[in-house]
C-alpha cells in the first residue's frame, strides 16, 4: 500500500485516464450482483480507466484487506479489532464466532417466537443512535408496508419531545422497551431508557425493569442497570455500530417483521458478500461503484455524492447511508500516519423521488459542478397502481437522462424561438433555460423490495464504501471525531449541572457564556 498516494505511479494513472475518459452514456454497462442490477452506463468508463483502477486497486493491497474482512484479521488498525459484520449474515459463520453468532441468533429467535405465541408485546418502544437506530429504523420503514405484526417505534434523540412523542398513544402493560447500546454507556440512550423507566412506572407497572430488553456488546452494564439475562442479547466488540443490524441490534426488526424477514435479509446480505468475494473486478458492482466513487471525489473534484431512492418506502436509506460513508470515510489519515493526500468522504445527502425533483434537482441540473447520484428504483411495485409506478419510473429515467445529457444553448435557443418573436429576448431566455449535462450517475434496480434485495442492497454500499477506504487508504472501521464530541459533552454536561454553573477556563468564550446562562435556575 502507498504511503503518499497523490504520487504513486497507479494514482497519477488513474487520475490521468478519469479525466481523459468521457462520460457519453455510449456504451451500456450493467452489473448483475445477487439479484440486483447496478447499471453504470452514466459513470466515466473506459478500458484504459478499468486497467488504472484494476492497477489502483492492487496497489492499495485490496485483495489481502478484502480477506482479512472475511477472516476476522484485525482491519481495524486504530482500535485492534476485526470488522466481522460478515460473519453475523453468514449461513454458516466461521468457526471461531459460530458458537456465538449462531446462539445469539436463535436466542433472538426464540424470544420472538415466545413472544408471539404468548401475544406478549404488542408495543415496542426502540431505543438506540447512529448504527442502533438507523438500521432497524430504516428497514421496518422500508419493509413494513405489508402489514406489521407489532407497533414498533423508534427514539434516538435526547430531546425528550422524540421520546414522549413515541410514547404517545402505547400501551405500558403491552410495551416493551429495548435499549441498544454497543457500550450500554451512550448518553442519548440511557436517558431516554430513564424516561421510559419512569413512564411504566407512572402507569402503575409494579416491575418496569420486566418490560425492558437490552442489546449491547457490554452486558455486564445492561445486568448492573437491572435488565435480566434472558432479556439481554449480546453482540461483540468486533461489529462497528454502523454495521450492527446483522447481529441482535435486529430484535425489533424480528419483533415488527418476523423472523422469517430476518433470515431474507441476512440471506440477500451473504448473497452480495459472496458476489463482492467472488465476481472479477470489471464484474463487482461494489469495487465499480467505488472506483467511480473515488474518481468523481478524488480526481474530478465533485464535494457530494447524493442518492434519490424512487421508493418512498426507502425514505431512511439516505440517513443510513449518510452515517454508512461519512462516519466510515470522513478522515484523511493514513496508516502511518500521513495524509491521505487527495479529498475522501464527499457529503452524502438526499431525499425520495419524486419529492427530490421539487426540492433540489433544479441545482443538480443548472449549478456550475452538480453531484453525483445514485438513483434507487424497484421494477415491480407491491400495490395494484401500475400507472403511478410507471409515472415514478419514468421520472426516475428521465432525471437521469436529462443529467446526463444537458441541454445547449443551440437546443434551448430553438425553443424560445418558437415563443418569442423578439430574437434578443429569445436568445436571453435560451441562456437561462441552458443544462451542462455530463453529470454522472448509478442506476440500481431492484427486482421489487423485499427483506431479500434490501439486504443485499445494504452490504452493496458497505462494501463499496470498505472499497473506498481501502483505495485511500484509511480506516473505515473508527469514528474518533464521534469520541471527541462525546468526550467535550460529557464535560460540558458536568459543567451545567455543576451548583455554582462554572464554566472551565479551557471552554471558548461563547461556550462559557452560554454555559454560564444555561446553568441558571
Amino acid at each position: 500500500m502507498s504511503s503518499d498516494l497523490p504520487s504513486s505511479p497507479a494514482w497519477q494513472q488513474f487520475a490521468a485516464a478519469a479525466r481523459s475518459t468521457a462520460l457519453d452514456g455510449a456504451s451500456l454497462r450493467i452489473i448483475e450482483a445477487a439479484g440486483l442490477q447496478v447499471d453504470l452506463t452514466t459513470q466515466r468508463h473506459s478500458a484504459a480507466l478499468d486497467q488504472a483502477g484494476a492497477a489502483l486497486l492492487a496497489q492499495q493491497g485490496f485483495e489481502k484487506t478484502r480477506a482479512g474482512l472475511f477472516t476476522g484479521e484485525p482491519i481495524n488498525w486504530t482500535e485492534h479489532r476485526a470488522a466481522w459484520h460478515t460473519a453475523l449474515r453468514a449461513a454458516q459463520p466461521p468457526a471461531a464466532v459460530a458458537d456465538q453468532v449462531l446462539g445469539e441468533r436463535r436466542h433472538v429467535r426464540q424470544f420472538v417466537a415466545d413472544a408471539d405465541a404468548r401475544g406478549a408485546w404488542k408495543h415496542v418502544l426502540h431505543l438506540g443512535i447512529g448504527g442502533s437506530d438507523w438500521g432497524p429504523r430504516m428497514i421496518v420503514r422500508a419493509l413494513g408496508d405489508k402489514g406489521l405484526h407489532r407497533v414498533v417505534r423508534f427514539a434516538a434523540n435526547v430531546d425528550a419531545h422524540d421520546i414522549l412523542q413515541q410514547l404517545g398513544d402505547l400501551d405500558p402493560a403491552q410495551t416493551l422497551v429495548i435499549v441498544a447500546s454497543k457500550t450500554f454507556t451512550t448518553a442519548e440512550s440511557l436517558a431516554n431508557a430513564q424516561i421510559a423507566l419512569d413512564w411504566l412506572r407512572e402507569a402503575g407497572i409494579a416491575d418496569p425493569l420486566s418490560h425492558m430488553a437490552a442489546v449491547t456488546a457490554n452486558p455486564r452494564a445492561a445486568r448492573d442497570f437491572g435488565v435480566a439475562d434472558e432479556r439481554i442479547f449480546r453482540f461483540w466488540d468486533w461489529v462497528g455500530g454502523r454495521y450492527s443490524l446483522w447481529s441482535a441490534i435486529h430484535l425489533p426488526i424480528a419483533l415488527a417483521l418476523g423472523n422469517e424477514a430476518v433470515d431474507e435479509l441476512l440471506a440477500g446480505a451473504e448473497a452480495m458478500d459472496q458476489h463482492f468475494l467472488a465476481a472479477p473486478i470489471a464484474a463487482n458492482a461494489p469495487v465499480q461503484m467505488a472506483l467511480a466513487t473515488v474518481a468523481n471525489r478524488s480526481v474530478l473534484g465533485y464535494a457530494t455524492q447524493a442518492i434519490a431512492p424512487y421508493d418512498s418506502r426507502m425514505a431512511y436509506l439516505v440517513p443510513w447511508a449518510q452515517q454508512l460513508e461519512m462516519e466510515s470515510l470522513g478522515k484523511s489519515t493514513t496508516a502511518d500516519g500521513t495524509p491521505a493526500g487527495v479529498p475522501t468522504s464527499p457529503v452524502v445527502w438526499g431525499l425520495t423521488g419524486t419529492d427530490s425533483q421539487h426540492t433540489f434537482f433544479q441545482w443538480m441540473h443548472q449549478d456550475a459542478q452538480g453531484t453525483p447520484v445514485d438513483f434507487i428504483a424497484c421494477r415491480e411495485p407491491d400495490h395494484g397502481f401500475g400507472r403511478n409506478h410507471r409515472i415514478l419510473l419514468a421520472n426516475c429515467l428521465a432525471q437521469r437522462a436529462a443529467l446526463l445529457t444537458g441541454k445547449s444553448y443551440e437546443e434551448a435557443l430553438s425553443e424560445t424561438q418558437r415563443t418569442e418573436s423578439d430574437p434578443a429576448q429569445a436568445a436571453l431566455l435560451a441562456r437561462h433555460r441552458v443544462h451542462p449535462g455530463g453529470r454522472p450517475s448509478t442506476l440500481i434496480v431492484l427486482p421489487r423490495l423485499t427483506a431479500r434485495t434490501l439486504g443485499a442492497l445494504l452490504a452493496l454500499y458497505e462494501h463499496k464504501v470498505f472499497t473506498q477506504g481501502v483505495l485511500w487508504g484509511i480506516n473505515t472501521f473508527d469514528q474518533w471525531g464521534v469520541e471527541f464530541g462525546k468526550v467535550l459533552a460529557k464535560r460540558i454536561i458536568g459543567e451545567l449541572d455543576a451548583a455554582d454553573g462554572g464554566a472551565g477556563a479551557w471552554n471558548d468564550a461563547s461556550t462559557r457564556h452560554w454555559i454560564g446562562l444555561l446553568s441558571q435556575p
